[in-house]
């Protein structure tokens, strides 16, 4: 009687591809050389490497259902051979190895309890404190561009991202869109980290990575930010520097602020308006202030009756 490939993956004829491979990935991790140090295990190793060689394939296992395995190793009769590759038999490749690699996708999930040579890591000195460990990928770190209006307001941003989700199976993986949703809150600031935790790529030997998003602000056509202030330049003629006047500023929930400078204004002079910069972060009923600076224009020329009065004005 031949090889029962069922027997060896401890599975009934009834089998789905996804039982099979669960039951190899099992079975192989509990029997690979590395890590049981039996006389029996490199063969047991081999026998699972083989029966899942042609239980995972549907044209082997097909033959194999039907002929078992003097049929799949002798040869298939004319009448089946001409819908098959395999009319001259099958032969195991005899590396278990190789099975192994191509069913992890060519990691070795030993790595972290074995060196290079087989050597087991030691656990007492700074090395992993149990088997089943796994490494977490690094986090994926990507910028989020926001306008100061997003920042002042709130907002809901929604980013779509691809990524790799593992199968039903267990084992292989497909490649899906995901949704993920920032709710920005008033009053953030450049720098801000908002973290999926495990949004990364899945894969049978990794915890997926974090997805952080980190706060960039975008230029504003009228504000810089400082904090939790905005600063607001505005262009003034000379005149209006020494003698006073009205600045109109347009802030970034829509409000036309009439700012009367009273003051002369120098070139170190600066205007505080309480109360009209960003939303706190802790507190957005609260706001930071409007620093507002000048840029005093100076005539381009002047006639000689305005250079009089200017002399008797400024001079005398």
């Amino acid at each position: 009687m031949g090889q029962d490939y069922y027997a060896v993956l401890e599975l009934t004829r009834s089998a789905r591809d996804a039982d099979i491979k669960k039951a190899y990935r099992k079975l192989a991790l509990k029997n690979h050389p590395y890590k049981n140090r039996e006389p029996w295990a490199a063969e047991k190793f081999k026998q699972l490497a083989e029966a899942y060689d042609v239980l995972s394939d549907p044209l082997k296992k097909g033959v194999y259902d039907k002929f078992g395995e003097e049929g799949l190793k002798g040869g298939i009769p004319l009448e089946f051979g001409k819908d098959t590759p395999w009319t001259e038999g099958y032969v195991f490749h005899g590396n278990p190895d190789k099975v192994f690699r191509e069913f992890f996708g060519g990691d070795n999930p030993f790595n972290e309890f074995y060196t290079s040579a087989g050597a087991e890591v030691n656990m007492a000195f700074g090395g992993l404190r149990g088997r089943g460990v796994k490494k977490q990928d690094p986090p994926i770190e990507r910028d989020l561009y926001l306008s100061l209006e997003d920042l002042f307001y709130g907002c809901t941003k929604k980013i779509k991202i691809s990524r790799r989700v593992m199968n039903e199976d267990g084992h292989a993986s497909t490649v899906k869109d995901k949704i993920l949703t920032i709710n920005v809150q008033p009053g953030w600031k450049q720098g801000t980290r908002i973290t999926f935790q495990r949004e990364g790529d899945q894969g049978p030997n990794i915890i997926p990575a974090d997805i952080i998003f980190i706060v960039k602000e975008k230029i504003h056509p009228r504000f810089k930010r400082e904090d939790d202030n905005l600063v607001y330049v505005a262009s003034i003629p000379l005149g209006k520097a020494l003698a006073g006047c009205t600045v109109d500023v347009r802030t970034l929930d829509e409000r036309l602020l009439n700012i009367p400078i009273n003051d002369i204004v120098h070139p170190k002079y600066f205007k505080v308006v309480p109360g009209e910069g960003m939303p706190l972060p802790k507190d957005p009923t609260r706001k930071g202030d409007l620093i507002m600076y000048f840029d005093v224009v100076f005539p381009a020329h002047l006639t000689p009756a305005k250079k009089k009065l200017l002399r008797e004005a400024l001079l005398t």
